[in-house]
């Protein structure tokens, strides 16, 4: 598929990361000398790992190829990731092979293995490429994958590694049709407007491209620059993450005004909730173009949802996609009624063990109920039209005399005070009760610290909540950290109340 759409239309532009654009030929062709680098040159064999470690630019969706192509699995890991976390990741995926740019050359020299061959992308790969063969892979070459890491919010993150097609044309052929499943089905532009380490802005990307849409990569995320992107290159299709969503609405209303989404045909989002008030205002500005979406790096994308059918059922995250079905259950898996929260269990009935975590079959184990039913650890119901509506993650419930807390409840709540901007809820060790439940808040400037607005607050929940939900504690904080996607670092924000106690929960 990569060397028909190079044969077709070799000379126009495929992929521009607003430093180099490369054609189609010159992107086939680099994607399979990269492998043949990887493959002949350094001697990975299929099923072996490679990582990359670098700021947004092309050799990130050049080496996704590459790897597909020589049957390697590919970690991008997270620049954002402290010393011991890089090497962490790099030690746990057992990477032979570390590529990186420049400004992680450090990084990635100290957190490399002994055996891992480190090769820096620019001038450094381009020259080790130049020589390698061009000779292309053929069709029942064994294909390659992804093994991207869990985020780790909670906890230590897992590589994950889906299922993928045993020939390279069944598993080139299987990612173009997903992308077709969920819009991106190749027809104009697709800009990147995230980071190329996380799972859905470079994957959806990757599928976009194979059905033929040339893809251009911001560097990184700039709300002026999305605008001029979007007309100036007339993007078809993006991801976005909610947190984008809020820094787009907080913009001047002349700056907002002045955008024309007129190009835009599709804007998937997912990866962290989004506010029903925000993403109304999102629709209300640009027209139904949002294309909401629930899954997991474990998963890919399970279901979907138009702008039309969430604002009949406003919240859902959609119905199962084509190939999946979804339920509430209970812990032994068994199905609940409609609109009876439960643990969220996805099922592909045509493919056993869809998804294995690397080197933990008993985590694996533990997220399967058989072979072809497993759980993301999300709670939530499913209605009786078959709408999937999310509550709060498993992991996150606070068990506090034998009762079960949602955080995501409390948080709900919080965040409406006009003082907060920010909040998670998260449980705290407690001699009497096990785990109680504290409130990290980030509230306007010049507020933080303020022992009556903490009084405040509690009293504001007392209002809106029963009493065993209520925060026992409350602490400031001048901004929460949150990952790219949105999503909340709670493990940072709960390790220095835990550290202690001698225990985790």
């Amino acid at each position: 598929m990569l060397y028909e759409l190079a044969r077709m239309r070799g000379d126009e532009a495929a992929l521009d990361d607003l430093s180099v654009t490369r054609s189609w030929a010159e992107l086939a062709d680099r994607a399979t000398r990269m492998a043949r680098l990887l493959s002949s040159e350094l001697g990975l064999e299929p099923g072996d790992r490679v990582a990359t470690l670098m700021f947004n630019r092309g050799e990130c969706l050049e080496l996704v190829l590459a790897s597909w192509l020589a049957g390697l699995w590919l970690t991008p890991i997270n620049h954002h990731l402290l010393a011991d976390e890089i090497d962490y990741v790099l030690t746990d995926s057992g990477a032979r092979v570390v590529i990186c740019d420049e400004q992680h050359r450090d990084a990635a020299s100290a957190g490399c293995v002994d055996a891992a061959t480190l090769l820096v992308a620019g001038d450094e790969l381009d020259g080790a490429i130049s020589s390698a063969p061009a000779q292309p892979y053929p069709p029942d070459s064994p294909m390659g994958g992804t093994m991207i890491y869990t985020s780790g919010t909670t906890g230590r993150p897992r590589g994950v590694k889906r299922h993928r097609p045993s020939t390279l044309a069944a598993g080139l052929e299987a990612a173009a049709a997903y992308g077709r499943r969920i819009q991106m089905d190749g027809r104009g532009r697709h800009l990147i407007t995230g980071p190329a380490y996380h799972a859905a802005p470079l994957l959806f990307a990757v599928y976009d491209l194979l059905n033929g849409a040339a893809v251009t990569m911001m560097p990184r995320w700039d709300e002026q620059r999305f605008f001029d992107l979007v007309g100036e290159q007339q993007v078809t299709h993006t991801h976005l993450v909610p947190t984008m969503f809020e820094r787009l609405l907080g913009l001047p209303d002349e700056q907002r005004a002045a955008f024309d989404p007129t190009p835009l045909v599709t804007v998937l989002h997912g990866a962290a909730p989004v506010s029903p008030a925000s993403k109304q205002r999102m629709i209300t500005w640009w027209g139904p173009l949002l294309l909401e979406y629930w899954g997991a790096t474990e998963s890919g994308v399970v279901t979907l949802v138009d702008s039309a059918d969430w604002q009949l059922k406003e919240g859902t995250v959609g119905r199962a996609v084509e190939g999946w079905q979804i339920f509430a259950g209970n812990e032994q898996g068994t199905p609940l009624p409609a609109n009876e929260e439960g643990i969220l269990y996805c099922r592909r009935p045509d493919t056993p063990h869809w998804f294995e975590y690397h080197g933990d079959p008993d985590k694996t184990r533990a997220a399967f109920v058989d072979a072809h039913t497993f759980h993301l650890g999300d709670i939530g119901l499913v209605d009786e039209d078959g709408y999937a509506f999310l509550r709060d993650r498993l992991s996150n419930t606070i068990i506090s005399g034998g009762v079960n807390i949602y955080p995501a409840e409390i948080e709900k709540v919080l965040i409406t005070h006009p003082q907060v901007t920010d909040v998670a809820v998260f449980a705290v060790p407690d001699q009497e009760w096990g785990e109680a439940v504290m409130a990290a808040v980030q509230t306007l400037p010049g507020t933080n610290g303020n022992p009556q607005l903490a009084a405040e607050l509690i009293d504001f929940a007392r209002e809106r909540l029963a009493a065993y939900k209520l925060p026992r504690r409350i602490e400031f904080h001048d901004e929460l950290p949150r990952t790219d996607s949105g999503k909340l670092y709670v493990r940072r924000l709960k390790e220095r109340h835990w550290k202690d106690s001698g225990r985790r929960i």
